[in-house]
């Protein structure tokens, strides 16, 4: 039995993200990450960050990879501007993951705070949960890293190992089967050697301040919650957490690619992806009320809004007799965007009947592609 499923432990059928292998498999054989990264890149230009600092809020720190890219485009255009970044995170593995991404950030922009959180979207932006019982509690640590080197910093952050395995412990909910957060945890961590610089932006346990230049939130839901549950729990306070002039960019997957073909040649009824943009930015709207007036709600044309991203593929391996190892990367790629609950899809895995379906829209694509749709607010 696997101590790290939910599922084992509950009696509910796994859900698609439950099982940590088919996660890293998807991330590792897709380049969906380094896409949204470029998108998000994009929002950049738009930006006009105001003293002490450009402001980042990334809604879903995943492993990192995101995050980093982002921090490079970032520095690249702002190269002398202090950055406060803070990211949201509930799996101890992609903290971990993150952590490991973060050395060289620190040299190449040193002037940078970098904080994490295992806090709900409801109150992450804002470093504090809004329940006080749960605010008292609050385990606030602050590192300062010494040194000026990557490696050195790298081994500060790995030491940091049993800080974040105590931080970072989940349970499962009773009533949705979601894991949560044991201990409410802010890691805060910036230079030792630009301590005095930054002491304007350090955020200070029990301050409420958001204003975020940027927020980032990407494939930030399950598919398959309603438009009211992502809009109120989700996009209404990362909303509320822009400074004027601050740009949210939303991601979620579209849709009408040979991922969702593939699905489909298996449970030929599924649609994943019912609830678009323009429907979750209705959705918004209304629930802001008068409140809306202050910002722009952008679903964006499709020629702005839809991007792809591929399977990593050789040619050879797309050949008349496809490997069984490339079969299994596309098939998983394909339930994982299509968040196809782990039983269902194991049981396809197990009789075999996903060799002929994935070979068959393989040949006739010549390769695996998907597409996702992003969408913008921001703040008048």
């Amino acid at each position: 039995m696997n101590q790290n499923n939910p599922a084992q432990k509950t009696g509910r059928p796994a859900r698609f993200y439950d099982n940590r292998q088919k996660y890293l498999a998807f991330v590792n054989t897709c380049n969906e990450k380094w896409k949204v990264a470029n998108r998000a890149a994009t929002e950049l230009a738009l930006c006009k960050p105001v003293p002490p600092a450009f402001r980042l809020f990334d809604a879903g720190m995943g492993d990192g990879t995101v995050l980093a890219h982002l921090m490079r485009a970032m520095h690249r255009r702002f190269p002398t501007i202090p950055f406060f970044i803070a990211g949201k995170e509930i799996s101890l593995e992609d903290v971990r993951l993150s952590l490991e991404k973060l050395p060289d950030r620190f040299v190449e922009h040193p002037a940078s705070v970098m904080v994490l959180t295992n806090l709900n979207y409801a109150d992450a932006p804002w470093l504090m949960p809004s329940d006080p019982a749960r605010a008292a509690e609050i385990n606030w640590q602050e590192v300062s890293l010494v040194g000026t080197s990557s490696f050195e910093f790298g081994e500060q952050l790995r030491d940091l190992d049993d800080l974040v395995v105590d931080g970072w412990q989940v349970k499962t909910s009773a009533k949705t089967g979601n894991p949560k957060f044991v201990k409410p945890t802010v890691l805060v961590l910036y230079r030792a050697d630009h301590q005095f610089a930054l002491s304007d932006i350090l955020p200070q346990k029990g301050a409420t301040f958001a204003e975020y230049d940027l927020v980032l939130a990407a494939q930030p839901w399950r598919a398959s919650t309603s438009a009211k549950f992502k809009v109120e729990k989700i996009l209404e306070p990362l909303t509320r957490s822009l400074r004027q002039g601050g740009r949210l960019l939303a991601v979620q997957s579209y849709g009408g690619d040979p991922g969702l073909e593939l699905v489909q040649q298996i449970w030929p009824d599924e649609a994943p992806f019912a609830i678009g943009r323009h429907e979750l930015v209705s959705a918004l709207k209304a629930q802001m009320g008068s409140d809306a007036m202050h910002y722009s709600l952008d679903a964006l044309d499709d020629d702005k809004s839809l991007f792809e991203y591929r399977m990593h593929t050789l040619p050879h391996e797309l050949a008349a007799a496809i490997g069984t190892s490339t079969l299994y990367a596309a098939w998983n790629a394909a339930v994982y965007v299509a968040q196809i609950e782990e039983e269902r899809a194991d049981q396809v895995l197990a009789s075999g009947d996903y060799i002929e379906a994935t070979a068959k829209i393989l040949k006739k694509h010549g390769s695996l592609w998907f597409m996702d749709e992003s969408f913008v607010i921001s703040k008048l």
